[in-house]
């Protein structure tokens, strides 16, 4: 039966061969609670820990090491936005995904700029979180829609700095790579547009993530909206 499994579900286990520890950030009980016990509902799924303000935050992710944080913004001590920037240079490989009540236009640019690699309201739906989260691990970002347009507008005015810094950066095939996930295209449908293979879109993705300096998709369509691309 193991092999069956294997065989028809190579990708699927490939990718959750382990655990994903998620660790919870937020300063109502009710709501670490609530989180807690819907995402251990997921076999994949293993919440490490729960903080509830930014500073403990960063002290369980030293301890705990998770995957992935599920950050609120607006907590008393260490806010998310803080708490997230400090994270992020001190582990870089922990992912952080903004879950929270406020789309002011400063917190959501904020956070995003802080690493955050993205930002859902706490109305989303219990399993666009899951697919959030799932998608976050995999290197995709995740916006809530309700707020999408003014994170494009906020960075788009803050726009200061010509696409030649870009150009002399990055090939014309990573440019138009870069282009498509300043849209919010997945791999796939990059493959699909630009007629490449998914293969070789990913190695376009890490080679633009790192001549840009940056540690996910999210941060790359920031710079590029910020070029004007």
């Amino acid at each position: 039966m193991d092999g069956g499994q294997v065989n028809g579900q190579r990708s699927i286990v490939h990718r959750r061969e382990s655990t994903m520890k998620i660790l919870l950030c937020d300063d109502q009980a009710v709501i670490r609670d609530g989180l807690e016990m819907l995402l251990n509902l997921e076999k994949d799924f293993q919440v490490v820990g729960a903080a509830q303000d930014g500073a403990e935050a960063i002290e369980l992710a030293a301890q705990k090491q998770p995957d992935l944080i599920l950050m609120d913004l607006k907590m008393p001590i260490m806010n998310g936005i803080e708490a997230t920037r400090e994270i992020r240079t001190k582990f870089p490989n922990i992912k952080i995904l903004v879950l929270t009540t406020y789309d002011d236009d400063e917190w959501v640019f904020d956070a995003i700029r802080a690493g955050a690699s993205g930002y859902l309201l706490k109305d989303t739906s219990r399993q666009k979180i899951v697919e959030a989260i799932r998608g976050t691990m995999d290197g995709k970002s995740f916006v809530d829609p309700a707020i999408a347009g003014k994170l494009l507008n906020q960075v788009a005015s803050k726009q200061t700095q010509p696409t030649s810094i870009l150009t002399d950066k990055l090939t014309e095939r990573e440019l138009d790579v870069l282009r498509l996930i300043a849209k919010g295209i997945n791999n796939s449908e990059i493959a699909a547009q630009l007629h490449l293979s998914e293969g070789t879109v990913r190695n376009h993705v890490s080679a633009i993530l790192e001549k840009l300096n940056v540690s996910d998709r999210t941060q790359a369509a920031v710079i590029a909206i910020q070029h004007g691309l």
